[in-house]
C-alpha cells in the first residue's frame, strides 16, 4: 500500500474489503454461486430462519434479498415453510444441496481465517479487532450526530 494513503483509514479498509470481496466472488463463481448466496447459506439456521431476519443480519435490502432467495429456491438450495403458529410467517430452510453448499462456503471461510491466524500473531490480531471496534464506535457516534 502506498505511503501516501497511510492517513486515509477509509481508503485502507475499502481497498482491503474490495480485494477480499473479489477473492470471495472468484471462489463463489467457481462453485456457480454468488457471495450473497454464500452469506445467506451461512445465516440460515437448522431450525429455519424467518426471511425477515436475514436482511438485517446481512445488511441486504429487502428487494435484493427477495431476488436472491427466489434464485436460491429455483436452484434447489432452500425451501420456504409457513410456521405452525402464525401462517403469515415464513421460515427459510436449506435443502440437502443447500447444506452441501453451506459446508463448502464454511470450509473456505474457515480455511482463509486459519491462514490469517497462521500468518499474523495473536497479539496483532487482538489489536486489529480492538481498532476495528473503536472505528465502528466512532462511525456509530458520527451517525447519531447526523
Amino acid at each position: 500500500m502506498s505511503e501516501n494513503y497511510d492517513f486515509l483509514y477509509d481508503f485502507v479498509v475499502r481497498h482491503s474489503w474490495h480485494r477480499l470481496s473479489r477473492m470471495y466472488n472468484q471462489k463463489a463463481a467457481e462453485h456457480n454461486i454468488t457471495v450473497s448466496i454464500g452469506f445467506i447459506l451461512m445465516n440460515v439456521d437448522k431450525l429455519g430462519t424467518p426471511s425477515t431476519q436475514l436482511g438485517p443480519r446481512m445488511g441486504m435490502e429487502p428487494t435484493s434479498l427477495s431476488r436472491t432467495l427466489k434464485t436460491m429456491e429455483e436452484r434447489g438450495l432452500i425451501y420456504r415453510k409457513l410456521t405452525e403458529d402464525d401462517k403469515r410467517k415464513v421460515l427459510i430452510f436449506l435443502t440437502e444441496e443447500g447444506v452441501e453448499n453451506r459446508r463448502m462456503v464454511k470450509n473456505f471461510i474457515l480455511g482463509f481465517n486459519q491462514k490469517i491466524n497462521n500468518k499474523i500473531p495473536k497479539n496483532k490480531l487482538k489489536i486489529f479487532f480492538e481498532v476495528v471496534e473503536n472505528v465502528d464506535q466512532l462511525i456509530e457516534d458520527e451517525l447519531k450526530r447526523s
